[in-house]
Order: C-alpha cells, then sequence, then structure tokens
C-alpha cells in the first residue's frame, strides 16, 4: 500500500472508537479527541481535564475512573462519541469542516439509531454546533428523535474560567430518575 492510500485509509478511521449501543442511559458527546486522547486511544486522557472526576463527583459513577477504563461506562449505561470522529485537536486547530454539516449530521444518525435517553454534550461549543448558536447550558427544549439533549460546561482545563459543576449535577439527578423509573438494566 503506497503511504498516499495509507493515509486516505486513515483519514477515515476513528480517532476513538464510539462507545454508542441502543438502551444506553446517557451519551456523552464532545466536539473532537484533544491530543492526549488521541495518542493514548482513551476519552478525556489530559491530567487536567475534570471529565472523570467530575462523573465520581456528581454520583455518575461508583469510584472514580481512569481513561483507559472508559469502556466499563457501558456497564453503567454510559456511551462515547464526538462530533469530529476523523481529526482531534482544539477546537480552534480543526479543520473548517470537521465540526460542520456533514458531521452534525452524521452524529444526528448515530444519536437517533443508538436512541439513549439522554445525550449530554460536554461543552458549549459542541452542544451549540449540534443545537444551535443561540443554546445555553442545561437541557436543552429539542430533542434529538426520542433523545432528550443537555450541553454542559466543558471540563476541558483550556475552558477553566467558564466551569459550572451545577449543570452536572442536574444532569446526574436526571440519570438517577432514569434508574428509578426504568429499574435496573
Amino acid at each position: 500500500m503506497s503511504i498516499r492510500s495509507y493515509l486516505k485509509v486513515m483519514a477515515k478511521k476513528h480517532v476513538l472508537p464510539d462507545r454508542l449501543r441502543p438502551g444506553l442511559k446517557l451519551v456523552f458527546c464532545g466536539t473532537a479527541a484533544g491530543r492526549q486522547s488521541a495518542l493514548s486511544g482513551t476519552y478525556y486522557a489530559h491530567g487536567q481535564n475534570k471529565f472523570w472526576k467530575t462523573l465520581h463527583k456528581v454520583g455518575l459513577t461508583p469510584h472514580l475512573f481512569v481513561p483507559h477504563e472508559y469502556e466499563k461506562l457501558w456497564e453503567l449505561g454510559i456511551g462515547l462519541t464526538d462530533i469530529a470522529k476523523h481529526v482531534y485537536g482544539m477546537d480552534h486547530q480543526l479543520p473548517k469542516d470537521a465540526l460542520g454539516r456533514e458531521a452534525v449530521a452524521a452524529l444526528k444518525a448515530r444519536i437517533i439509531k443508538a436512541s439513549p435517553t439522554l445525550l449530554a454534550f460536554t461543552s458549549l461549543n459542541g452542544g451549540r454546533k449540534v443545537m444551535g448558536p443561540r443554546a445555553v447550558a442545561g437541557e436543552q427544549p429539542e430533542m434529538l428523535g426520542e433523545t432528550r439533549v443537555w450541553i454542559l460546561p466543558s471540563p476541558s482545563p483550556l475552558a477553566a474560567n467558564h466551569w459550572d459543576i451545577a449543570p452536572w449535577r442536574d444532569l446526574a439527578k436526571a440519570v438517577a430518575k432514569i434508574d428509578v423509573r426504568e429499574g435496573p438494566g
């Protein structure tokens, strides 16, 4: 295989695998894998990212998970995905179309197919790319198919000045209500 052919194949390969399947209570959606996540092949891998600590702090995980344990979230009814599946980096470093119409349409199709109860964007930027430029943090009035949508403050260290755990706590309360209403998986 030529280098050019290899690069074309790799360009179509997901940086991180989708962790989507029918029956999930909650799916977290980032904009794109960060550099550290792409290098390690794990979600939310930067040491200063608050994602894993926040999941535990708000009660979504029974113990503090580390990035390489991301596959175990399925056991809790939680999935993971990103809008941009074929590139990585900070939002401002991504190619212009990485978060464009095609990427958004592909995400919507994946979510409608998996049909989780809740979808939570892990940044306002990501949420606005899908839900519209006026979207704010918290539960959204619009749904994607049968899926309720939330937008959360980014756990990235680059967004520390906008950090607020309150919407994450509200999301955890919504997940707990699913557990009570629907019973064990």
